[in-house]
Order: C-alpha cells, then structure tokens, then sequence
C-alpha cells in the first residue's frame, strides 16, 4: 500500500485500506473510544505501512495550541546546549509533547524574530536560553499565555518560571578555590561580555570575591566567536607574553581553557605548579586531554530536564503547585590544572 501521488494522506486512505471506518480509524489514531485490539492494530499496521501522519492542524484548531514546545536557544555549535536539548527530550518523550529548536546566535533581534515565527504556531509551552530579552521579547512571553520557563540562569527576574544556576556565584566560588590554593596573579579570557550574559556575571562574581581580598585581574582579553582550541592557544600566548608575571589563568569555557592547556604543555610550562587554569562548563569531550583542566559542572542536563518537567506539568495541571524558580548548584573539578590546599 503506497500513496503515488504527491497529495498528504488522510483518514479516508486509512479507511479504504482496512476497510474500516473514518471515524474508526480516528478514534484508534487518537487512542479514544471503544475499539477491539483487532481493529485497532489492523488500522496501526495500515497507517504504518501507507506512511501516514495525522494533521494535528486540525486538532489544534479547536484547541488552539499544538502539541510543540518552542525550545530557543543561542547556539548549536556549543556544546552546552545539545546536553540541554538531551534533558528536555528524555523527559517530553514521554508526553505528547515535542520539542522544536530555534537559534539566536546570541543576537537579541534575531532572538525577538524566532520567538514572533515559534509563538505563530500557538505551541504548547516556550524553554528560552536567559534572562535577558528585549523589550517587545518579553512582551510576547508574558501574552503568550502559555507555560514559560528560562534557562541557564537565576540571576534575575523571569518572566514565568526559570531553571538554571546564579553564575555570580560560580564565579565567587571559582575566586576563592584559587585564592585558596595560594594563587595571586590573575589573568583572565573569555568572550566578549555584551552578548554574553552568562559569562559577564561570572566574571563579576569573579571579581568581586578577588576584590573582597584585595586581589585585582592583572590582565584581560576578550574575543569573539565561537569557543575553540585555537582561539585558545592564540590568546594564552599573547598574554603570558605580555605578562609573563601571571600565575593562573581563568577561562570563560572550557574550550579556550583547553587551547590554553595545550600551550603551556606545549612550551614545557608546569601546570599547575608554575600556571594554573580553569574553565567553565564541564565539557566530557575534553576528558581524552593530556591533563584534566579545572573546571565546573554546568548541570547542562539537569536544567534541560527540570524546565521540561515544568513545562509537562503545568500542562497536566494547570492549577497545580509547581516550583518555578529552581537553582541547581554546580560543583568545581579541580582536574589536574588547580591546586588543593
């Protein structure tokens, strides 16, 4: 049973193929009503084979929404995100519900275009990368009138619910692990703050922990562009050439962090005797390195997991009590790059 011409499928095609009928065949596609195992796998085995996809159009227009949550975020060539999109999809698979993706590239205008085409098809409920959105961005979650959470950070104030870490406190606990260990000059790499949130409030958590003991960065460089080795090894060259003083140096992702590993073992340098490092994120793919770089753990997964439940179950229960403001707590890895006092 194939369909050659290039029109969809409908429940009349079903119907002529099992000889059952349209009604039938709905109520076993839609898991509703009375109907016999026979019948109903008879019409399962059918709609298989034909290729056939219901149109929830339809449906949705009596009920005004479709089974798709909108999940938008920054990046696909980050590796955070797809861990992200792992927690969310183990826990919708369950459920009716399907994710679909957008990406902003971090731009708030394009952010505010994605969001305007995703909420046009009346989705079920929006996971949003953040806590800050343009004006007319926030506008539109706030009259969506749909569940709503933001994640990856909690330092702010969401529109909905939100699901993540405070990153200024990563960064003061990241401050005082390397204070501790006896470390005073500082030089710190990252992306450029403006269009990177997340990373400005670590740095400012950061900074503020070295101030409170009277440390200061004694060096900086910014860059952007995706996160990556080279990009890594480049600027940890350039700045222990301009202050070869420097004693360790802290990275906004693991990804430069790791270029910068590489060339320090390159050049012979031992870390973390002479330089120590740390990154941020967590980042598996880098277990296979010759050294473990010092880092902390995102909870990339966990927070892609707990905003889909919030999501299913506001849903389930529109009424129900849900926690909607939930921090999670990363934890540092010291690896082999941070020393232990």
């Amino acid at each position: 049973m194939t369909n050659d011409s290039k029109r969809p499928l409908t429940l009349r095609d079903v119907s002529d193929a099992t000889g059952v009928s349209e009604m039938t065949v709905s109520r076993v596609l839609r898991n509703r009503g009375d109907v016999s195992e026979k019948t109903r796998q008879k019409v399962l085995e059918a709609a298989k084979e034909l290729g056939y996809v219901p149109n929830k159009i339809a449906g949705a227009l009596a009920s005004k929404r479709v089974n798709l949550v909108a999940v938008i975020i920054p990046s696909l060539s980050n590796m955070v995100f797809p861990e992200v999109l792992t927690g969310i999809n183990r826990v919708l698979e369950d459920t009716e519900l399907q994710p679909v993706v957008g990406v902003t590239d971090y731009q708030p205008e394009k952010e505010e275009k994605v969001l305007y085409e995703m909420l046009s098809w009346r989705p079920s409920g929006v996971i949003i990368a953040g806590l800050e959105h343009t004006d007319p961005a926030r506008a539109m979650l706030a009259a969506a009138g749909i569940p709503v959470v933001e994640i990856m950070d909690t330092d702010g104030k969401p529109v909905d619910a939100m699901v993540g870490i405070s990153h200024r406190r990563a960064g003061r606990e990241m401050a005082k692990a390397i204070l501790k260990a006896g470390y005073s000059h500082i030089g710190f790499m990252g992306t450029k703050m403006p269009l990177d949130h997340r990373a400005r409030k670590r740095f400012e958590g950061f900074t503020e922990a070295l101030a409170k003991e009277g440390i200061e960065i004694e060096d900086r460089e910014f860059y952007s562009g995706g996160s990556a080795l080279a990009k890594g090894r480049e600027m940890t060259q350039a700045m222990l050439e301009r202050s070869p003083e420097l004693d360790f140096l802290y990275y906004s992702n693991d990804m430069i962090g790791a270029g910068g590993l590489l060339h320090l073992l390159d050049q012979g340098i031992d870390v973390p005797g002479q330089i120590g490092l740390a990154g941020f994120n967590g980042v598996e793919l880098l277990a296979g390195l010759p050294r473990q770089l010092a880092t902390m753990d995102a909870c990339r997964q966990e927070i892609g997991m707990k905003a889909a439940q919030i999501i299913a179950a506001q849903l389930e229960q529109p009424d129900a009590d849900v926690e909607k403001h939930v921090t999670l707590t990363p934890t540092i890895s010291y690896g082999d790059t941070l020393k232990r006092r």
